[in-house]
Parts: C-alpha cells; sequence; structure tokens
C-alpha cells in the first residue's frame, strides 16, 4: 500500500502546495481526496464556492480530475488552482497585469486588448519594442503611465516603456520621411 492510499484510509491527508494562475499567491492544502482539496483550495485562496475550478499540476498543466489520479500524487505537489475559463500557461508566459484602458470610441475594446498585450509581451522582453509597428508604438507612446498605476504598480517600467514607444515612433517616422525623399528625388532625375 503506498503512502499516498495510507494517509487518505487514516484520514491524515497529504499535504499539497496550491498556487493560483500568477503563481503569486501560495498556500498549503492537506487533503484526502480531489473533492477536498478543491474545498480546502477555494477556502484558503478565497474563491467563491459557485465559481467553476480546475486543477491541474503547476509543472506542466496537467489536469487532475479524478480521485484515482488524484491518489497518485506526491506529498508536496505543487498545483495550480484555474477558475473560469483560465488557462494553464508555463513560468514566464504569464500575465502579470491585465491592463484596462477607457476608451470613449467603438474602437475601444480593440485597444483595451492592443494595450494590455504590448504591456504584458514587452513586460516579458522590452527588445520586442523594435519589432513593432507604427500603430502599437502610437498605441504605447500614448499611453498614460498615472492611469494605470493601480493596475500596473511598476509605474517606472510603464513611464520607461512609453518614453522608449516615443524614441522608436520618431525615428521609424523619420526613416519613412527620408525614404520619400529620396523616392521624390530619384523620380525627378
Amino acid at each position: 500500500m503506498d503512502q499516498n492510499t495510507e494517509n487518505s484510509q487514516t484520514g491524515n491527508g497529504v499535504p499539497f502546495k496550491v498556487v493560483d494562475l500568477t503563481r503569486e499567491k501560495r498556500k498549503g492544502v492537506v487533503a484526502t481526496t480531489l473533492q477536498d482539496l478543491i474545498v480546502r483550495a477555494r477556502d484558503k485562496m478565497g474563491l467563491p464556492k459557485d465559481i467553476p475550478v480546475k486543477i491541474v499540476l503547476e509543472q506542466d498543466g496537467t489536469e487532475v480530475d479524478d480521485d484515482e489520479y488524484f491518489s497518485t500524487m506526491e506529498r508536496n505537489t505543487t498545483l495550480m488552482v484555474l477558475i473560469n475559463d483560465q488557462r494553464w500557461l508555463p513560468p514566464g508566459k504569464l500575465p502579470r497585469y491585465q491592463i484596462i484602458v477607457d476608451e470613449p470610441d467603438s474602437s475601444g475594446m480593440h485597444t483595451k486588448r492592443n494595450l494590455g498585450g504590448l504591456v504584458e509581451r514587452l513586460q516579458g522582453d522590452l527588445t520586442h519594442i523594435s519589432m513593432l509597428g507604427g500603430k502599437d508604438l502610437e498605441l504605447l507612446s500614448d499611453m498614460d503611465p498615472e492611469s494605470l498605476a493601480d493596475i500596473m504598480p511598476d509605474k517606472t517600467f510603464l513611464e520607461q516603456l512609453k518614453e522608449a514607444s516615443g524614441r522608436f515612433l520618431s525615428e521609424k517616422r523619420q526613416a519613412q520621411e527620408a525614404m520619400e525623399l529620396l523616392k521624390l528625388y530619384h523620380a525627378s532625375q
């Protein structure tokens, strides 16, 4: 008889580490069954009972969906609690913050998604800024870091991102103007 089965039968339970999608909230939970784990994880993570929950292995996203598989888990396995439609992503690919910008016009939803996605992508690797197009650079250079401060605590990052975006946008526009001048020059020859 393995240790987990023995613990389940004696009622002692097995200790697990439970994390949320961002991996920032970490809790210890002792459970005897998958349902027991879900109840205790909800309680520790402060999740309402009416929100759908899915348990996956933190390391690779394998879903733990029955007691048979759950009973094979080793002590102190790290499990991730996903809510609603959240999907597992590897570390480093996760959005740390969700940026929401209010836009009065009909293009607002598109702008919200674009800005949030751009900031998340660039937060992982700022060198990608050099590959952005004019519209993306304009969106970033026009953002207001002050209005995003309550959502994105790293105001310095937002200010540096805005400044760098403005620089790259200016350089792209200068390059385009230079190309147009060259075309005019060659056309006049």
